[in-house]
């Protein structure tokens, strides 16, 4: 069994180091490096056009082609990239709100409460009907599938950090600082946000895969990422049209989404298993 050290970065290290941990770093990294590369191994860019429409996987187009005769590789990397940019910028900004709306009740009970029923509310939204009612609202497109990643989030994070000062707030080194005149602001952030910190960050790879599948599901109703630009999710949904003269060109996309969900999903059970061993 490996023995974990107190410190948090050393025991995120440790728990990255597991076997679990590492094969999932490996996995997520080497499709960031991919995407990363996108220019390099797609010089030609996610939308030119070739000869052959529909054409089947060959080299060096080893998902095949789409209705217009675009490499399906080529727009899988590019979308590859969109959706890595995407949960990549929302859901820490959703960590970050949900974590202080959770910690607002320190600052007043009341506004605590009433955030609280706000979060029950988003909860109670299927994340498919909450991103197609924010689509609806300000138009499909990346920052519909930003906003949505961002709010679906917010429960989730805000009710870790209310755990975390519903079991601290009463503890004798806060109320030591509050009889001391400490400012509730500096103990919320010095005292109680940072034993939010394990959970939160456990949560963030949890709310990756959910905003990778978000991502997907609002692109294949079509309220995501708009043609001509790519995603994982808007290749799935015009491939389905072309299924059966063309598999590769869902299952290709397809096989990349997986192994995106399957990685994160590795990393943050293996940093999970270090915040509670």
């Amino acid at each position: 069994m490996t023995v974990l050290t107190t410190r948090p970065g050393s025991r995120y290290a440790a728990a990255l180091r597991t076997p679990r941990g590492l094969a999932g770093l490996l996995l997520v990294g080497g499709l960031a490096l991919l995407a990363l590369l996108a220019p390099v191994l797609a010089p030609g860019g996610y939308d030119a056009q070739g000869g052959a429409a529909l054409a089947p996987a060959s080299w060096p187009a080893l998902f095949g082609t789409d209705e217009l005769g675009r490499d399906v590789l080529a727009r899988a990397l590019y979308g590859l990239r969109t959706d890595l940019t995407l949960v990549g910028l929302a859901v820490p900004v959703s960590a970050a709100l949900g974590t202080l709306l959770g910690l607002a009740g320190f600052l007043s009970r009341g506004l605590g409460t009433l955030i609280q029923r706000c979060l029950d509310v988003i909860l109670g939204f299927p994340s498919l009907i909450l991103g197609i009612c924010i689509a609806l609202v300000v138009g499909a497109g990346w920052w519909a599938l930003f906003i949505a990643i961002v709010i679906y989030g917010l429960p989730a994070f805000g009710r870790l950090a209310r755990a975390s000062l519903l079991s601290q707030a009463q503890r004798e080194y806060v109320l030591a600082a509050e009889i001391m005149g400490v400012p509730r602001p500096r103990i919320m952030l010095r005292h109680i946000l940072p034993h939010a910190r394990d959970p939160v960050i456990v949560q963030v790879g949890v709310g990756m895969v959910s905003g990778v599948f978000l991502e997907s599901s609002l692109s294949i109703v079509g309220l995501g990422i708009q043609p001509p630009e790519p995603s994982l999710g808007a290749l799935l949904n015009t491939g389905m049209r072309f299924m059966t003269a063309q598999q590769c060109y869902v299952l290709g996309p397809a096989l990349l989404l997986l192994l995106l969900a399957f990685g994160l999903t590795l990393i943050s059970d293996a940093l999970n298993e270090a915040v509670h061993p």
